[in-house]
C-alpha cells in the first residue's frame, strides 16, 4: 500500500499540513493573507502550531525554530502525532504536506502514518472505529521516488510488526506464526522455510525442544532468506528473533497483572526479523539477509520442564535449569548456534528477553550488547538515532558469565538478579564465535499507553532501526 505519494500541488480535497522556517517566513502561497499574518503573530509569540479552518479545508501550520538534526526529526514525527489525531477529529480522507524542507516533510508523513495505526481485526464494529485518514500527499523541493519508496517500506514494516504482536495467542501460535511469516514472504519475495517438530528433534535442538514440552502446539524453526544476485556481501547478515508466541513462565509461573495478560507479546522479536526482511526485500536492496526464528509457547503440561531439569542444547552444551520463565535465551541459543553454519558477516538477535533490562532503562530504549567491531556497532547507533530508536549499550564483563556456572552442567539458564539483562546476553554469548549485537527490547516493545506515534501494544520497535542500519550496509561492499 501506497501509504505516502509525492505530487505537484494538493488536491481540492487534500487537507494542509505547512512546515515553515520561522526565522525566514514571509508568506506561503498556500495561505490566504489574513492566514499569512495571523501565522507571522503566531511565530512572534514563539506559537508551536497554527490552525485554521476554511470551510472544508482545515490548514495546520507548523512552524520550525532553532533545533536540527535528529532531535528536529523526532519533534517533527511527534507533531505528526498531534496533526493525525486532529485529521482523524476532521474526517479528513487525504492531507498535504507541504514543506520547505524535505527531511522534515517526510518526518511530518511518517510521523502521521505511523500514529495512523490501528489493530481493529476483533471488533465487530471496526467500520465505525476505523480512522479516516488514508494517505498523505507530500509536496517539497528534491522529494525522489526513493525517498518515498523508504518511507512506505518502514511503515508497511513497522504496522506488520504491530499486527503481529498484538494478535492474541488463541491465533497466533507457533505453527501459526510460520504460516504469517510465509504470506509475507511470497508477498515482499523472500524464501521461508519451515522446519517442523520432527525435524527440530530430528537436529536435537534441546532448547527449543525443552521448552514446548508443556504444550500441545508443536514447535517451528523458521529459516527466511533474502538472497539478490547483486548483494554486496559475500557473507549473510543474520537476524535472529525470539519466536515464543506465549510465555506464562512454565512451571516458574507468572503472575497475571501487568504480566502474563500481554505475554502475547513474547514473540515481539520474531516480528521485526520478518517486518525488516519484508522492508528488505520490498526494497530491493542489495544485502545478503538471512532471518531466523524460533517459535514455541511458553506453556504449562503434564510434560513442562521443570527448575532442576538439565537439557542438552543444540551445541552438545548441558545447561541446568534454574528458571523455566528464562526461557527466551534457550530457544534463541539454538538459534545462535544453527547461525554459526550460514559463515555470517553478522549476527543481531532480537528479544523481548529480560524484565531486568526493564528496570534498567524503562520503556525509553533497548539494551543492546555484543562483540561487534566499533564500526558497526558505531553504524547501529547513527541508525538509533536517526529513527529515534534509542540504544544502551551494557558491558559482557566475564563476571556475569561467572554467574551462569552450574554444579552439575556446563552451565546454568540464570544468573543473578542484578545486571539480569548482562547475565541473559553472556548465555546467548555462549552460543556464538561471530560478530553479534543483542537487543533486548522488552522494554519498548509493547505500550500500556500510546506516546505519540508509538501506540498502545506493540510499537514494532526495532523495524526502523534495522532497515536504516540495513540500508548503509547495503551501500558498502564486503
Amino acid at each position: 500500500m501506497k501509504f505516502i505519494k509525492s505530487v505537484s500541488k494538493p488536491s481540492d480535497n487534500d487537507q494542509m499540513i505547512v512546515i515553515v522556517d520561522a526565522n525566514k517566513f514571509k508568506k506561503s502561497v498556500f495561505l490566504e493573507k489574513a492566514e499569512n499574518d495571523a501565522v507571522l503573530a503566531g511565530i512572534e509569540s514563539k506559537r508551536n502550531m497554527i490552525q485554521f479552518n476554511s470551510g472544508s479545508v482545515l490548514k495546520l501550520v507548523l512552524p520550525i525554530y532553532d533545533a536540527s538534526g535528529w532531535e528536529l526529526s523526532e519533534k517533527v514525527r511527534k507533531m505528526g502525532a498531534k496533526f493525525c489525531s486532529i485529521l482523524n477529529e476532521h474526517k479528513a480522507k487525504h492531507a498535504c504536506v507541504i514543506s520547505f524542507d524535505k527531511h522534515l516533510a517526510l518526518a511530518m508523513a511518517e510521523g502521521i502514518m505511523l500514529s495512523n495505526y490501528q489493530f481493529l481485526k476483533y471488533f465487530t464494529d471496526k467500520k465505525k472505529r476505523s480512522n479516516s485518514l488514508q494517505n498523505i500527499h507530500v509536496l517539497a523541493d528534491t522529494v525522489e521516488a526513493k525517498d518515498l519508496d523508504y518511507l512506505n517500506a518502514v511503515i508497511d514494516s513497522t504496522y506488520i510488526a504491530r499486527d503481529l504482536v498484538n494478535e492474541p495467542h488463541s491465533f497466533l501460535n507457533a505453527v501459526q506464526l510460520s504460516e504469517e511469516f510465509k504470506k509475507i514472504g511470497k508477498e515482499a519475495g523472500f524464501n521461508v522455510e519451515v522446519w517442523n517438530e520432527s525435524r527440530i528433534a530430528a537436529q536435537k535442538m534441546g532448547g527449543i525442544l525443552a521448552v514446548n514440552k508443556g504444550s500441545k502446539i508443536p514447535p517451528t524453526f523458521n529459516i527466511m532468506e533474502y538472497k539478490p544476485k547483486n548483494a554486496n556481501n559475500k557473507k549473510p547478515i543474520v537476524l535472529v528473533g525470539k519466536g515464543v508466541v506465549y510465555d506464562t513462565g512454565g512451571l516458574s509461573l507468572k503472575p497475571t497483572p501487568m504480566s502474563m495478560d500481554h505475554m502475547k507479546c513474547d514473540m515481539a522479536g520474531s516480528a521485526v526479523v520478518v517486518s525488516v526482511l519484508n522492508a528488505v526485500a520490498k526494497l530491493g536492496l542489495p544485502i545478503h539477509v538471512v532471518g531466523l526464528v524460533p517459535a514455541t509457547d511458553n506453556w504449562i503440561g503434564e510434560n513442562s520442564y521443570a527448575p532442576g531439569d538439565v537439557i542438552t542444547m543444540y551445541s552438545g552444551t548441558t545447561v541446568e535449569v534454574l528458571n523455566t520463565d528464562a526461557e527466551g535465551r534457550l530457544v534463541l541459543a539454538d538459534a545462535l548456534h544453527f547461525a554459526k553454519k550460514l559463515n555470517p558477516m553478522l549476527v543481531c538477535d532480537f528479544a523481548t528477553l529480560t524484565g531486568a533490562a526493564v528496570r534498567a532503562i524503562g520503556p525509553y530504549a533497548t539494551a543492546f550488547m555484543g562483540n561487534a567491531d566499533d564500526k558497526l556497532k558505531q553504524s547501529v547507533f547513527e541508525s538509533s538515532y536517526s529513527v529515534f530508536e534509542r540504544l544502551v549499550e551494557f558491558p559482557l564483563w566475564q563476571e556475569y558469565a561467572d554467574e551462569l556456572k552450574s554444579e552439575i552442567a556446563d552451565m546454568s539458564n540464570l544468573g543473578k538478579g542484578e545486571g539480569g539483562q548482562i547475565s541473559a546476553a553472556k548465555f546467548l554469548e555462549h552460543f556464538t564465535d561471530y560478530p553479534w549485537m543483542h537487543f533486548d527490547i522488552a522494554g519498548p516493545a509493547f505500550n500500556h499507553a500510546a506516546d505519540a506515534y508509538k501506540p498502545k501494544g506493540g510499537t514494532g520497535v526495532g523495524v526502523r532501526l534495522m532497515i536504516d542500519f540495513l540500508i548503509k550496509q547495503s551501500q558498502k561492499t564486503k
